[in-house]
């Protein structure tokens, strides 16, 4: 599990600069407004909230919640992402706290936390079902997971993607790399969303629900941005 943890860090390391730059980008763009729109109909309303971003990268959802008045801490095993988004943040003017933190074991007190948000980590997570376990912990009562994430490794939709599109901006090696780690995820994880329902019912979450339309409100159009596998969004309750 080590091993593949590794490979999945040095990855990112190699992405960190073309992701740093598309973040930003989507930042100033009009998905900004759809993610938010997302992540405010899911969050507990009325209150600031403390959220943790799990696997925050450069920080995208970190900004967009800070910027709405929360108290959020993001946390990346890379530590060139974590870098990432420290610039972004003097760049937005926006501070959220930035870690260097391993997603599957983050070392914060019990019940931290009113919310945890993360979008497309879990694919990359080999010890998925104890993550969820410690995310489980890290909440307070009646708090909430919201997950963003896609079937990445059993999924086959296919889209024709425009010239700008930021996959086309990977080099060979890069494609290679993510060919081998996806083959090796294969083996660990299950078709997803599924699997997700089943592991965060075991972590002891309540009222796990799947919105599987969520990437037809955000990606309406296919652009640099556009994903060509369809996300799904998983909340749920402690």
């Amino acid at each position: 599990m080590e091993a593949i943890k590794r490979e999945i860090t040095d990855y990112w390391t190699g992405r960190e600069a073309q992701f740093e730059r598309l973040r930003l980008d989507e930042l100033n763009s009009d998905k900004r407004p759809r993610w938010l729109d997302e992540l405010l109909c899911r969050l507990p309303r009325g209150r600031k909230l403390n959220i943790l971003d799990i696997g925050t990268g450069t920080g995208f959802f970190a900004f967009i919640l800070a910027a709405e008045g929360h108290w959020v801490t993001g946390i990346d095993l890379t530590p060139e992402m974590i870098n990432g988004a420290r610039r972004t943040s003097v760049a937005l003017e926006l501070y959220p706290s930035f870690k260097v933190m391993d997603a599957e074991n983050p070392t914060f007190a019990p019940g931290s936390f009113d919310a945890i948000v993360t979008r497309n980590l879990t694919t990359f997570l080999p010890n998925l079902p104890e993550a969820y376990k410690k995310w489980h912990g890290l909440l307070r009562a009646g708090g909430v997971l919201v997950n963003f994430d896609a079937d990445y490794y059993f999924d086959r939709s296919e889209a024709p993607l425009p010239e700008n599109h930021a996959h086309k901006e990977l080099t060979a090696d890069q494609n290679a790399a993510y060919a081998h780690i996806s083959d090796a995820m294969r083996a660990i994880q299950k078709p997803r969303p599924a699997w997700d329902m089943a592991l965060l019912d075991g972590a002891g979450f309540r009222d796990v629900r799947v919105d599987r339309d969520v990437y037809r409100r955000i990606y309406r159009e296919i652009d640099r941005f556009y994903n060509p596998t369809p996300i799904f969004c998983i909340t749920a309750w402690k």
